[in-house]
């Protein structure tokens, strides 16, 4: 049986991986936390690609927005939907807060990287991982995937959550866990694709 809600969940997760992937390793250069002063060589070589392909990335977060706004809509008729919805949000606010925080780093470079980058980064990635702790919760009850999707998602939250709070100015250790963390967009989509197209897993 096809679910429409189902596929346009997975679609939209699907979409907010490939977004937030693809924009990010295709870019022809890729600073690091700090603007080093031959990154803007790099980028200006590029210009406009790599303010393109910062944008991909940068609308990826948005798209995870409406990726988590479609799961807690998709799970509204379950009893679960008190875990997955506030879940759902807390992990939106984090990829809204990753999303300034991107934002902040494309337009302003180096002086803004000083200053408020790290700052909302830490939060997006504390929010981002405390909703996707709650939604793991909520995927659990409802029954509706894999549990191992459900216990992926818990222990991506608890990493995101743990690498922020213990190393909270080392920005870049947090990179396994994006990549981890966009893998996992990735299977949820293709695993709520599969559902919303009735086909056995």
């Amino acid at each position: 049986m096809a679910s429409f809600p189902f596929q346009v969940t997975g679609g939209l997760f699907v979409t907010a991986a490939a977004m937030l992937w693809l924009g990010w390793w295709l870019l022809p250069a890729r600073p690091g936390a700090f603007f080093l002063p031959h990154d803007f060589g790099a980028i200006r070589a590029r210009y406009r690609v790599w303010i393109w392909l910062f944008r991909v990335h940068l609308f990826g977060y948005l798209v995870t927005v409406m990726a988590a706004v479609a799961l807690g809509a998709s799970l509204g008729g379950s009893d679960a939907r008190v875990l997955v919805w506030p879940g759902a949000a807390v992990m939106a606010s984090g990829a809204i807060v990753g999303s300034l925080g991107a934002a902040f780093y494309y337009h302003v470079g180096a002086w803004g990287a000083l200053d408020l980058h790290p700052c909302l980064v830490r939060f997006s990635r504390g929010f981002f991982g405390l909703g996707q702790v709650v939604l793991a919760a909520g995927l659990v009850r409802d029954g509706t995937f894999p549990i191992s999707v459900a216990i992926a998602a818990g222990l991506l939250g608890l990493a995101a959550i743990a690498v922020t709070m213990a190393r909270p100015d080392e920005l870049e250790r947090y990179r396994p866990v994006f990549h981890l963390n966009a893998a996992w967009m990735l299977a949820f989509g293709v695993v709520a694709l599969h559902a919303g197209l009735g086909v056995a897993g």
